[in-house]
């Protein structure tokens, strides 16, 4: 599973995992809005039908990945099971955004097994993980800061390099440190050279989009 995007320049993919809550997706949609930076984003079809609005907004502006039906931890679940969840998700975001998900997959807690991943592959996907986490997520009451975040992504800048973050907030103290970061991350990134690209767009300029980057991952 590819953790960087084939490429020697500088471009970096921000992708934005979608499970959760909504509530740093305001300051998100604004931020890159406003600066005009493409994303990605990989959604379960749980969050799409919870936050609809969301979900068809993200979808006309951004291209979106599947992120499992319910975020469970695949090793868990029957093969059968699994394609529940990968085929739920799919049908979930194409009933409430009118186009089905990129054929892009993320797993649930970055944990990739060959069984599980088989399973995704034969569904026509192609899993994909990423660089650096820049820990958000943790929340303030994990210790973790708005610097914390900026200086997580911007040690791991490299050509390629694909940065995750969520769009929800801290369950415990409702934090929302990847949005409050995300402005100030971007502003550094640039300032280092580099663009930003979405993951479609980087796989198209290598790859036949979307058939070969299916059948090349499931070579790999």
């Amino acid at each position: 599973m590819p953790t960087t995007l084939p490429t020697r320049q500088r471009l970096v993919a921000l992708t934005f995992d979608a499970g959760a809550n909504d509530a740093g997706l305001p300051e998100i949609a604004a931020t890159l809005g406003r600066l005009h930076v493409p994303a990605t984003f990989f959604m379960t079809g749980h969050f799409a039908r919870f936050y609809p609005r969301w979900a068809r907004l993200i979808g006309v502006r951004y291209p979106i990945g599947n992120h499992t039906m319910n975020h469970l931890d695949l090793n868990g679940l029957s093969n059968a099971q699994v394609r529940h969840e990968v085929v739920g998700a799919r049908d979930s975001i194409r009933g409430v955004t009118g186009r089905a998900p990129e054929p892009l997959f993320r797993f649930p807690y970055g944990d990739v097994r060959a069984r599980t991943l088989r399973i995704v592959n034969s569904l026509g996907y192609a899993a994909v993980g990423w660089t650096v986490d820049t820990g958000g997520w943790l929340g303030t009451s994990g210790r973790h800061s708005v610097a914390r975040v900026d200086a997580r992504a911007l040690a791991a800048l490299r050509p390629g390099s694909i940065i995750l973050m969520h769009v929800g907030s801290n369950p415990g103290d409702g934090s929302t440190l990847d949005a409050d970061g995300l402005a100030t991350m971007i502003s550094r990134i640039e300032n280092r050279g580099y663009r930003f690209t979405t993951l479609p767009q980087a796989y198209a300029a290598i790859y036949s989009w979307p058939g070969d980057v299916q059948r090349r991952r499931k070579r790999s």
